[in-house]
Formats: structure tokens, sequence, C-alpha cells
């Protein structure tokens, strides 16, 4: 039988060092008056102005809408979308984490579609109309949310981190520039890589997974595997920052196309109720999550193992398999990633909310695209373990 695949990504991708210079020049080709879709923190670190001076040397005029936190929200949409209104920007550029980027790609549609975003989540409501355009530029390697068709805005009435996957939210020009993630800080840089690595695990593994997004997942997994400890343990290491941006780019298009799977479906629960960073998050429940996968996707986690370790080609499905789990738990060490105990969260609330996470998780969609589709009490189960999960386990015993 014929099987059609499909391939979503912007219309345009420009990456390398230097490509933010390109910003001024794209804006003016695609509207009349752009609105920056940013944090503080992007401001303090010069971020925004180095954009603001590529958008005047291009005559392109601008507002800016600063007021995005660590997890986007309904609020900051509402905020960013009220000013991109009464300021009549027809074009967004978003500059900054994925937090940044899901932020504008909300704006973006909302502002030719009526009603809120929240209206549009559970619902068969679509977006009758095409978004005014975005340019997305990320300052970390981790969400690939650049090339993504993907947004994650979290409702503050139901604390739900509600997952929108649809053609119109992917942005219309990404712009790569590694050098932009030199000034993350180590954790940022852990989690950020974390999360891009979970985005090609999960792609690589997914029932919707095709022959392209696998090429790329892969080359992402090898990409992220081979420099993240060099990011993380120098900032300045311009080989590793264009690797990763490269490998996290990669990731993203891959699981824009082929979805993630249990992994972020058990993970935004976490970040809507908890608070904690999405890639940490998700950084805490990969080694579980793959140990609880590895019997029905052995094959595929034994491809990986043949990427990651070359040299371990002739070994079995199982042992490679084993060795994949093996390689994540000891980069979670390297990175030193907490489980969620160590990170804080209180154990009477956590377990509390055992219940409404797990039905969260699963309503999510992500869960029923993995290999082993999990019932309520394994998702309860999984949660139960990753609280206060030993990275450590079988690390120091020799993989031989």
């Amino acid at each position: 039988m014929d099987k059609v695949y499909k391939l979503l990504m912007p219309n345009a991708v420009l990456y390398g060092s230097g490509a933010l210079n390109e910003v001024g020049e794209q804006a003016k080709k695609l509207g009349n008056k752009a609105l920056i879709i940013s944090d503080a923190i992007m401001q303090k670190i010069g971020n925004v102005d180095t954009c603001e001076t590529y958008l005047q040397q291009s005559g392109v005029p601008y507002e800016k809408y600063l007021g995005v936190d660590t997890e986007p929200t309904n609020i900051h949409v509402a905020e960013a979308l009220e000013k991109c209104m009464n300021e009549e920007c027809d074009i967004i550029i978003a500059i900054g984490g994925g937090s940044c980027i899901d932020t504008a790609k909300a704006v973006a549609v909302l502002r030719t579609n009526e009603g809120t975003i929240t209206d549009y989540f559970g619902t068969q409501k679509q977006f009758k109309r095409k978004p005014i355009p975005l340019i997305a530029i990320p300052t970390t390697a981790g969400t690939g949310s650049e090339v993504t068709k993907v947004t994650v805005i979290t409702d503050t009435q139901t604390d739900v981190k509600m997952m929108f996957s649809r053609p119109e939210l992917l942005p219309q020009v990404a712009i790569v520039d590694p050098k932009l993630t030199i000034s993350c800080p180590k954790g940022v840089t852990a989690a950020a890589g974390v999360d891009a690595l979970c985005h090609a695990i999960e792609a690589f593994i997914s029932k919707k997974a095709q022959p392209v997004t696998d090429t790329l997942a892969l080359s992402a997994i090898e990409n992220i595997m081979t420099y993240i400890r060099r990011a993380y343990n120098d900032g300045h290491d311009m080989e590793a920052r264009e690797k990763m941006a490269y490998g996290a780019m990669l990731a993203g298009i891959a699981f824009s196309n082929a979805s993630v799977t249990l992994v972020h479906g058990i993970s935004r629960p976490i970040g809507a109720l908890f608070h904690v960073q999405h890639g940490i998050s998700n950084a805490m429940l990969l080694p579980a999550v793959l140990e609880f996968t590895k019997e029905a996707a052995e094959e595929r986690l034994a491809f990986i193992g043949r990427v990651i370790l070359p040299e371990a080609k002739e070994m079995s499905n199982e042992e490679l398999a084993n060795i994949v789990i093996y390689e994540v738990k000891k980069l979670c060490l390297d990175l030193n990633i907490p489980n969620m105990k160590a990170y804080g969260i209180d154990e009477e609330p956590f377990k509390a909310s055992l219940s409404k996470m797990a039905h969260d998780a699963l309503a999510s969609g992500s869960p029923n695209n993995h290999p082993k589709v999990p019932v309520l009490e394994e998702v309860m189960k999984l949660y139960e373990t990753c609280y206060s999960y030993d990275f450590s386990m079988d690390v120091n015993i020799s993989r031989q």
C-alpha cells in the first residue's frame, strides 16, 4: 500500500553564527510594524537591544512586550495580544527561549482569529485565518520551538499546560544564531539540552515516526550526546554551541512532524502544578520512562545505541537498549539533574496531585504516540518512581 508522508517547517530557516544580522531585512519583507516579544532577561543581557538595532537599520518600526516569564501563560498571551492590536503591529519577532516563542505563536494566530487561546484547547475549534508572520529567534539550544507547529501555554485558571499542534503555529522564519546561546548559564544549558535530547528520542520512538524524521532525530541525538557536556562545562566553546543549536533545531523539526510521546505528556503537569522548568522536568523523567519503554521499543533504542556508541554495534538489541538508558542516566548525573525530591517539590502535595497529573498527562494525547501506551495507574506509578529516582543506579557498574 502506498504511503505519503508530510513534513512541515518554516518557509525559511537561517542558521549559523551571525544569523541574527538578517532579522531587519527579513522583517522588512514580511510586514510594516513589528512587535518584539521577549522577557526581562533578554532585555538585560542586550539581545533585545541588538534586535532593535537591526530593525532600525532596516527602517522597520516596532513595539515591545517583555512580560514573558519562565513558563508562558494565557495571561502573557492576552497582554501581548492587546499590545499587538493596539499598536497595529502586523509582524511578530520573538527572541528568547521557548517561552517567548510559544507566547509569540499564540499571539500571531490570535491577531487574525477571534477568541482567546483557551477557546481552542480541547475543542474542535479551528483557526480560520492565517496568522500574521512570525520570526522566531531562539537563545537556547533546546525547545526547537522556532521550527515547530507546537506551542504550550499554561491555563492559569485550571493549572493545565495546554499543548497545541497546528500548522498555523509554524513561524514564517526561523533565525538560529548559536552566538545567542553563549549567555546561557550552565543550568539552562543542561535543561535545554536534555529537552532537545528528549525531542529527538521521542520523535524516533514515536508511532508517528517517518523516514525523514528518523534521519533528523538520529542526527540530533548524535550531535547532542557528543557536544552537550562541552557546552555545559565551557559556555564559550563555540563548536559545542553550534552543534547544540543545530541538534536542537533538527530535533524540533523531527518532533514537530513525528510528535513527542510519554516524557512530554507526563512532564507538562509537573511544570503546571509545581513550576518546574520544562527541560528539567523532562530530564527528571527520561531515564525512568526509557526503562518503562525498553521492552516495547528495544529495536529502536538499539538503533540509537549504535549511533551514540558505534564501537558497540555488534552487541545485541537488548544490550544496546541498556546502553542507551545507561548513557542517559550518566548524562543526567554529569549535568547535575536533580530528581523531584532534590529539586524541592514537597512530597505531600506531590502525592496528593498524582491523580490529577496522570489524568492531565493522558488527556494531552502525547502518551498515545508512545510505543507502550500506559494506563492511568502506570502513569501514577511512574510519577512516584521519578520523585526520588536515583540517576546513579547501575551507572557505576561496568556495561560489560
